[in-house]
């Protein structure tokens, strides 16, 4: 029967009044976010409102958001959840400070433990292996995202937070304020991980000392071009030659900073993307496509091959290149002592003083108190850093379109075991920790943005100078060529640990690099060989003559002759970043 006007349009009353209650009803709805809390939940709101300053967010915004929290986990007080990160200074302060305002706020108990990266990674494989329940979650580097995807062992977070996860998804999340959501992200777009801090890898350099009249001449005349950024790895060595053969002040300095120590975190300097800023791999964002940084050849999302004989380029002469620049500028142009050390020894060095560039250091030590405090002889009398970052300079098999260096992100990871309330706490958590009321603080503290609206901020505007170019960096469309391991890579935590002894005998002089990197391109393809994963597993090209991969165009690349040596100034490239 045909309803009367009068009838459709109550019905439509009637169906809007219940749809605004639901959303009364509905955990975290705005509705509520300006009704106070029960005590001593409010307390604690206001209280945090107070101590997340500076924040992206007015403090009304802070308390709402805070309160969406409290009540959302409600359920959960009372309960506790275990979590881990690797042991850099953004991890210490959430362990130290984040909790207790989690715990105070949502009565939640988190249990964030710090530890070293490769045993974070042990842990998960562990945990994925045995079914044993070790940690709730995870900040896992993205690095591993293409074990993830394949192994089908962590939870979709973009299918949780559509479905199960719904109710306990932070309606002020924001995903497109994020920096680089696509380095957690499978094949299809799919969000495995979460990023909870990043930090890229950047040219490190003594401005002033690059600026100083004397020295700039002095270089000028021995070398026949400007001092200046280097944008390649002659230049590079040139400058490196030129500060380790010099005193300046009357103190002995060194052109390079490196590390050369037999540890895990020495592969890392290698698949961090060193091979692809030599030029392994072939042109392509955000890896290389059909060769990634790894020298990994991958067909139809398949990864195919390492070796030059399979298509890879883990053993080509682009990879025994770079292998051959690091031993060399290590044992010529950096301190002898860092032979000895490992990256968690080589990371604060710069600050010391005697150090005139570095080609590749991980920004996250730059919010070491050494790089800032007054009396570091890396700090003027005013307290603004005497040393610049800028783009980390390529080598000879680099070509225009390939990525330009590594970003490290340390993304929030839930295990698929992890059910239930568990995963729900566990996903509060990981969302408190980047949320808009925290992560301008966060990086005040540990220099690791993961949030647009941090590093465009008014407070980061006010004060970029203090960054030596940071905050240029990462406000710029350059940072956008900067990218992580990527999805190629079938299983991270096997193939890792072929990296680091091989290198490490290279180093020695046990190993040329061209049988260290014949040796790792060996025991990559067989490694993937035995690889059986859920999806996407390796299946390898039949070999052939190597001979007949490197005539083919793109990677693996033949040998090419050395470069002219080029250099950009300071404050021009800056220019060009704004």
């Amino acid at each position: 029967m045909r309803q009367s006007k009068s009838t459709r349009w109550l019905k439509r009353l009637l169906i809007a009044a219940c749809f605004v209650l639901l959303l009364a009803l509905k955990p975290g709805a705005s509705a509520l976010a300006d009704e106070p809390l029960e005590e001593p939940y409010e307390s604690a709101v206001q209280k945090w409102a107070d101590e997340f300053e500076p924040s992206v967010l007015s403090r009304e915004e802070r308390v709402a958001e805070l309160r969406w929290f409290a009540r959302v986990a409600a359920p959960f007080r009372g309960r506790k959840i275990k979590s881990v990160a690797e042991d850099i200074k953004t991890h210490f302060w959430e362990s130290e400070v984040l909790t207790q305002a989690f715990q105070e706020i949502t009565g939640i108990e988190v249990e964030h433990e710090i530890i070293g990266e490769g045993s974070v990674v042990e842990r998960l494989v562990e945990q994925q292996r045995t079914g044993r329940l070790l940690y709730d979650i995870y900040v896992n580097d993205a690095d591993l995202v293409g074990t993830h995807l394949r192994s089908e062992a962590v939870v979709n977070l973009t299918d949780y937070m559509a479905g199960e996860g719904k109710a306990y998804t932070n309606p002020n999340l924001d995903l497109a304020d994020f920096l680089n959501l696509e380095f957690g992200q499978d094949y299809d777009g799919n969000q495995l991980q979460l990023p909870d801090q990043q930090f890229a890898n950047l040219y490190w350099f003594r401005y002033d000392w690059f600026t100083r009249p004397d020295i700039k001449a002095a270089f000028k005349a021995q070398y026949g071009y400007d001092l200046g950024v280097p944008l390649n790895w002659a230049a590079y060595e040139d400058i490196a030659e030129f500060f380790t053969s010099r005193e300046i002040d009357g103190k002995k300095v060194y052109g390079h900073l490196d590390y050369g120590k037999k540890s895990p975190s020495l592969g890392w300097r290698f698949t961090d993307a060193w091979l692809s800023i030599a030029g392994v791999g072939d042109v392509g964002l955000p890896n290389g496509y059909p060769v990634d940084e790894w020298g990994i050849r991958v067909e139809d999302r398949v990864p195919v091959g390492a070796t030059v004989a399979r298509g890879g380029e883990v053993n080509g002469p682009a990879a025994v290149y770079a292998l051959t620049k690091y031993i060399d500028w290590l044992n010529k142009y950096a301190p002898p002592e860092a032979k000895n050390w490992q990256w968690v020894d080589a990371g604060p060095q710069a600050s010391r003083g005697d150090i005139a560039q570095q080609i590749f250091q991980y920004v996250t030590w730059l919010s070491d108190d050494r790089f800032h405090e007054l009396g570091s002889p890396v700090v003027a009398p005013d307290g603004k850093p005497l040393w610049r970052v800028a783009p980390t300079p390529h080598g000879k098999y680099w070509d225009e379109g390939m990525k330009v260096g590594y970003q490290d992100a340390g993304s929030w990871t839930i295990p698929k075991n992890v059910k239930g309330q568990r995963r729900a706490m566990a996903w509060l958590w990981a969302q408190f920790a980047v949320s808009k009321t925290v992560e301008l603080k966060k990086f005040t503290v540990g220099g690791t943005p993961v949030r647009k609206s941090t590093v465009f901020s008014d407070y980061l505007t006010l004060r970029k100078a203090n960054y030596g170019g940071l905050i240029e960096f990462y406000r710029s469309e350059e940072r956008k060529k900067w990218t992580g391991t990527g999805p190629n890579v079938p299983d991270y935590p096997t193939l890792s640990a072929i990296w680091w002894p091989n290198i490490a005998r290279a180093i020695q002089g046990e190993l040329t690099p061209q049988q260290a990197m014949d040796a790792i391109g060996a025991a990559m393809d067989e490694a993937m060989s035995k690889m059986r994963m859920a999806r996407y597993s390796p299946k390898l090209n039949a070999p052939r003559s190597s001979l007949v991969w490197l005539a083919l165009p793109g990677s693996p690349k033949q040998e090419r002759p050395d470069e002219q040596p080029k250099t950009i100034d300071y404050d021009e490239l800056i220019k060009q970043w704004e």
